[in-house]
Formats: structure tokens, C-alpha cells, sequence
């Protein structure tokens, strides 16, 4: 496999670290689909049916310009780009058997093709081969930020579970479920790609933070698009996470704002049945307090954080890889 020397510093959007990218990524697929390979007919199955649906391989590609940040000249990275992946895959497989989901990426989900049961043994099985394909790196602190990372996304789900309805959830303990389910895989790619790459405890550390910054972002850019629809649009699938009883930021900063009677009637909508016309209601006043655009910009205040985390670095095109990354996890549906 050739090596890929760091190119001169130039600004880049998304599209062009697709690009840069793009050779690596394909090597990081067939990766990918190695993993789902098994004389069990279920799981080369189902693995070929989330495969075809698409995704944007974000988390390998933190991993892949992590790497080239710090240097790294092997090859290894490609095959841990491919575990990081199937640990992502594998959460989602759980992540819609717990919240029930019937779609997602346009398709149905595999749970409601194949069922429950089949689906989350196969989650536990790519959970499983993927930290047994992580073990022949022979690298212990490599193990460690995976399982750290995978011990973590479950508890974060865990906890969401546990707040499932609850108006009184605090902000910190949104961002604790959301460090946890997104922020922490996204973390342990940037770090295993400091590790690769021999960089001293102190930017492992900046790297690690700066996944972890984006990762909460990019969640909170996801709950907050959630609620950016018209009346007429209340059919579609965003709103889906007020249906499905999870406070996100957009409604943790109404409840703080709004006025007493305005709170409390709120949370009356949520602890009932959510109607269309509750629903209205709550879109009304996220509109009317701004709460849309309060979040926005505390999303664009822990990106502004993220990015200082690599002030450290020198200006090279990984780096404004990373940034580009860094802006797209906010801005990517404004």
C-alpha cells in the first residue's frame, strides 16, 4: 500500500477530504465488510444490507487524519478504521432495537426485517469480532481506548433510558448521555491515531479532546435539527426524538427561558401522549424564545473549543482536514 505523505497547508471543505481520502476509505470498506464475513448466513446478510445504505464513514476518517497528524507511515490504521466503523454499526443496530425504530437512511431497519432477536446478536457479534481483530495489533493502549470507548457508549444509552421523558434532565446530564454515546467513539479514533503515530501524552490528549468536542457536537447538531421543521412537515421523521420522549438541548434551553406557566404547560405535553397539536405548540415556542438559535450557537461556542485543541499542531493539510470536519459536524444541514 503506498504511503501518503502530508500535502502543503491549503483550506479545505468536506468535499475535498473526501477527496484526499477517498483511496483509504475504499481500502477502509472492503475492511468493513471483512468483519461481517461468517459461515453464520444472518450476519454476512444483514452486514451487506446496512453496508448498502450508505453513511459517510466519518469515524474512520477521524482515525485516518488523526493518524496522518501525528505522523504515522504504516498501514495499521486502515484495519482500525474498519473496528471503529463496526463498533458504530454495531451500536446502531442496538441503538434502534432500543428506541424501536422503523427507519433509518431512507430504508427500513434491519430489526424491522429481520427482528429483534437476530439483530442484536449480530450487534454483539461485530461488538465482539471487531475488538477480536483489535487485539492482533499487540498494542495495549490501543485495547484500552476501544474498550473504553465501547464500555462507554453503553452506558451512555443506558442513561438516556433512564431520562427517557424526563423535563427535569439537567444540560449537564444531556451532555454527559451525548460525551458518552457519540462523543467517546469519535475520541478513542483521534487517540488511537495519536497513539499510531508516537505523540507524546500531552496532543494524545488535545487530539482525544478535540474528538470528543466534536463528537458532542455533531449530536447536538443532530437533536437541534430534529426540530427544524414548518407545520407542515410535523409527518416527517424530525421531532422523532420528542416522540420518542428524549429531551434534547433545544427543549433543555426552552424550559430554562420560558416563563412558569409556559414550563409547566410544557410539561404536560410531555408527560401525556405527544399529539400534533402538542407538538405544534412546543415548535411554536422554541421559535418564539429562539431556542433554535441559542443552541446553534452554544454548539458553535464547544466547536470554537474543539478547534483551540489543535492550536498545538502545525498547519498542515490533516490538520485542516480536522477543521473542515470540525465545521461540517455543526453546519452540515444549517
Amino acid at each position: 500500500m503506498p504511503k501518503y505523505p502530508l500535502s502543503p497547508h491549503q483550506k479545505l471543505d468536506l468535499q475535498g477530504v473526501f477527496e484526499v481520502y477517498d483511496e483509504r476509505l475504499q481500502l477502509v470498506e472492503l475492511k468493513i465488510r471483512e468483519l461481517f464475513k461468517n459461515q453464520v448466513p444472518a450476519i454476512p446478510l444483514i452486514g451487506n444490507y446496512i453496508l448498502s445504505s450508505g453513511g459517510k464513514r466519518l469515524r474512520p476518517l477521524f482515525h485516518l487524519i488523526s493518524a496522518d497528524l501525528a505522523g504515522y507511515q504504516g498501514e495499521a490504521h486502515i484495519e482500525i478504521a474498519g473496528i471503529i466503523e463496526s463498533i458504530h454499526t454495531a451500536s446502531l443496530l442496538h441503538d434502534d432495537v432500543v428506541d424501536g425504530a422503523g427507519v433509518r437512511r431512507g430504508k427500513p431497519t434491519a430489526n424491522s426485517v429481520w427482528g429483534n432477536q437476530v439483530v442484536i446478536l449480530v450487534g454483539d457479534f461485530l461488538y465482539s469480532n471487531a475488538l477480536r481483530v483489535a487485539v492482533m495489533q499487540k498494542n495495549q493502549r490501543i485495547m484500552e481506548a476501544l474498550s473504553e470507548a465501547t464500555t462507554t457508549m453503553t452506558e451512555g444509552e443506558l442513561l438516556q433510558l433512564n431520562r427517557i421523558g424526563d423535563p427535569d434532565i439537567t444540560e449537564a446530564e444531556y451532555i454527559e448521555i451525548i460525551s458518552a454515546k457519540t462523543g467517546a467513539l469519535i475520541s478513542a479514533a483521534c487517540r488511537i491515531g495519536a497513539i499510531l503515530g508516537g505523540l507524546p501524552k500531552d496532543r494524545e490528549d488535545s487530539l482525544a479532546a478535540f474528538g470528543m468536542k466534536t463528537g458532542i457536537v455533531f449530536q447536538m447538531a443532530d437533536d437541534i435539527l430534529d426540530y427544524m421543521a414548518d407545520e407542515g412537515e410535523l409527518g416527517k421523521k424530525l421531532c422523532k426524538d420528542l416522540e420518542e420522549g428524549k429531551i434534547t438541548l433545544p427543549l433543555l434551553y426552552l424550559l430554562q427561558v420560558a416563563g412558569d406557566g409556559e414550563a409547566l404547560e410544557i410539561k404536560q405535553i410531555l408527560g401525556e401522549a405527544l399529539s400534533e397539536g402538542g407538538l405544534s405548540r412546543i415548535l411554536s415556542l422554541l421559535r418564539d424564545y429562539g431556542a433554535i438559535e441559542a443552541s446553534f450557537k452554544k454548539a458553535q461556542s464547544l466547536i470554537d473549543d474543539a478547534k483551540e485543541e489543535l492550536s498545538a499542531f502545525p498547519d498542515t493539510q490533516a490538520k485542516e482536514a480536522l477543521l473542515a470536519i470540525a465545521d461540517y459536524s455543526l453546519n452540515r444541514e444549517k
